[in-house]
């Protein structure tokens, strides 16, 4: 088996993770990892092995690097997703030829008979011969890294939301009268406000970004899209030719489910795994969308006139701004507000597709 079949090392800056699967039997190594803070795991496989090479070892990140440089061939790494899953891509990509960062959910067998370290990391490597893998995206891209920024910000709102729910309720319970009540309620009144200066600080910072990113700038000419939408749609796609196509991306916002067929017969629907912050955007821009006189409204009232609920109409207008969203930032190119009027299966695609 010829190196020339796959990919040579990788270049720094190039990312992992294009949209495709590769046929993993053209690897020479095939090594899968099982990474803790005090014990990794590894699996060795090559095309001619039947059963993997187990070895665990004190985590030691040098040490793992220089066993990955001495395999010769070309070399695929997998590991499970987890919260050192991205420093572990960005230390590990430039030693082998494919990385990936797959779906623990997806992997069942994993949780099957006796579970070690050792036993993980033989199943793990199992699956990527056989590429039942499912990769989760990672990329070295500064976008990437808006999602901490992002993030930050989620975690902001809850905990300003809990302490105005906390201040609320404790007024209603006990008023004024009760001396601790006082007290806890004129130190929540500090987190408040210090909670509203730090979420004008964060929106402030959203602002600069899209005046200096030329996708955001693009993202906001659509209607209900504010700064804070725009930034978290971003962070979260960072490149949308990662879905190949449109009901790839809407899956992946929770705005359509999957049909579930056996013997002939239909079994309902499911929801996938999603983006809750994606479909929580995508919602509340429709309905942005919909106050006032907007191209988004006409349409609108277009799918109430061909008979849909007020509600399947809402939801029809969040898919439709997530198609225009993901049309924009994969081809570049403007929002046309009016392209549902020059294609009249749009609507009828859109509903298909749920």
């Amino acid at each position: 088996m010829h190196a020339s079949k796959v990919t040579p090392r990788r270049t720094k800056g190039k990312p992992a993770f294009d949209g495709t699967n590769d046929p993993f039997t053209q690897y020479d190594h095939l090594v899968a990892l099982d990474w803790s803070q005090l014990v990794m795991a590894y699996a060795h496989l090559t095309q001619s092995m039947v059963t993997p090479q187990l070895y665990e070892q004190r985590a030691n990140l040098p040490v793992l690097k220089e066993y990955l440089k001495s395999l010769h061939g070309t070399v695929a790494l997998t590991l499970e997703e987890t919260t050192t899953a991205h420093w572990l891509y960005l230390e590990l990509r430039d030693c082998v030829d494919r990385l990936v960062i797959c779906n623990p959910y997806r992997n069942h067998l994993l949780s099957d008979g006796p579970k070690t370290d050792k036993i993980d990391a033989a199943k793990l490597v199992l699956l990527l011969r056989a590429g039942l893998l499912k990769e989760v995206f990672h990329s070295d891209d500064e976008l990437y890294d808006l999602r901490l920024l992002v993030s930050a910000y989620t975690d902001l709102i809850q905990a300003g939301v809990r302490f105005k729910n906390q201040r609320s309720a404790l007024e209603r319970g006990h008023g004024t009268d009760s001396t601790h009540a006082a007290f806890i309620v004129e130190h929540l009144e500090k987190f408040i406000a210090l909670y509203g200066q730090s979420r004008k600080d964060y929106v402030q910072k959203f602002a600069a970004f899209c005046r200096r990113n030329k996708d955001l700038r693009r993202l906001l000419a659509i209607h209900g899209i504010d700064i804070i939408g725009a930034v978290k749609i971003l962070a979260l796609v960072v490149d949308a030719r990662r879905f190949p196509r449109t009901g790839h991306f809407l899956s992946y916002c929770g705005l359509v489910r999957i049909e579930k067929f056996s013997g002939g017969r239909r079994y309902g629907k499911q929801k996938p795994q999603f983006s809750r912050t994606l479909k929580s955007v995508f919602k509340t821009a429709a309905l942005a969308a919909l106050k006032g006189h907007t191209p988004v409204r006409e349409y609108y009232e277009h799918l109430l006139a061909r008979g849909l609920s007020e509600e399947h109409a809402r939801h029809e207008i969040a898919r439709y701004l997530a198609t225009v969203t993901y049309g924009v930032l994969k081809t570049g190119t403007p929002y046309d507000p009016y392209r549902w009027r020059k294609n009249s299966t749009v609507a009828l695609r859109i509903s298909m597709a749920g």
